[in-house]
C-alpha cells in the first residue's frame, strides 16, 4: 500500500513539474523541450504500469496476443492530452487488419517511435526487443508478460533460438511480429534510413509470410534532440502494400533486402516532403545496396 501511496506522489509531482515548465516555454522557448520530455516520459511509466495488468486481464481472458495493441492505444490517448503529439496513419487497404500473419517494418528514427507504434500497431501483433530491456521495471514486465520476442544479439545461438520460435509461433497462433530492420535510432534531420539488416527478412522467409513495410515521415520538424526541439504536431504515416515471400529461400534474402528498403526510401522521401511542405531529395546511395554485410547474430537478426 505505501508503494502505490509513493508512485501517487511521485506522479502528482511529475505533473506539476510538467505544467511549470509548460508555462515557461512561453518565455524560454527551450522550456519546452524538457516539459514534453517528461511528459512524454510520465506518459510511457503510467502506460507500461497499466500495460502489466492489461496484460495479465487479456491473458486470463484468452485476447492475449493483443495486449500490445490494448496497451499501445493508452500510450496514443496519454500522448495526445500530455505533449500535442500523434501519428496520422494512412492504410486505405486495410492491411494492418487484414494481413496476418506478418512481419511489419518500419523506418527507425527516435524514441517517438514507441509512440508510432502505439498509434499503428495492429492486433495480434508483437513486437522484437534487445533483451536488457527484460530486466526494466515495468516496461520490461508488460513485454514479458504481452508476448515480446526477446534477442540477445551478443549470443547467435540463443538469437536463432529466438528467431525460429517467433517463426512458429507466427504460423500455428497466426501472431504477426513489428521489426525495425535499421537495428538502431537513425536521428537523422533528412529523410533516410540507416542500412538494413537482414533478420526481419529471414524471418518472414522462414515462416512464409508477407513483409508489410510501414513508413514514417521525417519528424526532425517535431522533435530533433540535437537542438533541442520538441513541438506538437501530427506525424503521417503510411501502410504500402504487402510483399509476399512464397516460394523464396535465405538464398532471396539480400534482393528482397534491398528492393524492400529502396521501395520504403523512396515513399519516405514523399511522404516527408508532403509532411513538412518543402522539397526534399532522394538521399545518394552509399555504394551498397544498403544492406548490412554480416555474419553470426547481426546477419539473422534486425
Amino acid at each position: 500500500m505505501s508503494f502505490l501511496l509513493y508512485f501517487a506522489y511521485f506522479i502528482v509531482g511529475q505533473v506539476a513539474l510538467t505544467m511549470a515548465l509548460y508555462m515557461l516555454s512561453f518565455a524560454v522557448p527551450k522550456a519546452a523541450f524538457a516539459a514534453r520530455s517528461l511528459a512524454a516520459y510520465m506518459a510511457l511509466v503510467i502506460t507500461a504500469s497499466c500495460g502489466v495488468l492489461i496484460s495479465i486481464v487479456m491473458r486470463i481472458a484468452g485476447s492475449g496476443q493483443s495486449a500490445q495493441w490494448a496497451t499501445g492505444r493508452v500510450f496514443k490517448f496519454l500522448m495526445a492530452a500530455s505533449t500535442g503529439i500523434t501519428f496520422e496513419i494512412e492504410d486505405p487497404e486495410k492491411h494492418l487488419e487484414t494481413s496476418r500473419p506478418a512481419v511489419f517494418i518500419g523506418n527507425h528514427q527516435t524514441e517517438l517511435d514507441v509512440l508510432m507504434l502505439g498509434c499503428m500497431f495492429p492486433k495480434y501483433c508483437a513486437v522484437t526487443a534487445k533483451k536488457s530491456l527484460k530486466s526494466w521495471p515495468f516496461l520490461g514486465w508488460f513485454m514479458a508478460l504481452s508476448g515480446t520476442v526477446f534477442i540477445d544479439r551478443k549470443n547467435s545461438t540463443d538469437a536463432r533460438a529466438a528467431m525460429s520460435k517467433a517463426a512458429t509461433e507466427m504460423k500455428h497462433l497466426k501472431q504477426s511480429v513489428y521489426m525495425f530492420p535499421e537495428g538502431t535510432r537513425s536521428y537523422s534531420k533528412e529523410p533516410t534510413m540507416l542500412p538494413f539488416k537482414k533478420g526481419a527478412f529471414h524471418l518472414a522467409v522462414q515462416a512464409g509470410v508477407p513483409i508489410v513495410p510501414v513508413v514514417v515521415a521525417n519528424y526532425s520538424h517535431v522533435l530533433y534532440v540535437k537542438n533541442l526541439v520538441f513541438n506538437s504536431g501530427t506525424i503521417p504515416v503510411k501502410v504500402l502494400d504487402p510483399i509476399p515471400t512464397t516460394g523464396l529461400t535465405s538464398a532471396d534474402v539480400d534482393e528482397l533486402t534491398r528492393s524492400t528498403r529502396e521501395v520504403m526510401l523512396k515513399e519516405l522521401v514523399a511522404l516527408s516532403s508532403k509532411a513538412q511542405r518543402r522539397p526534399m531529395a532522394m538521399p545518394s546511395s552509399n555504394g551498397g545496396a544498403g544492406v548490412v554485410k554480416a555474419s553470426g547474430a547481426e546477419a539473422t537478426l534486425s
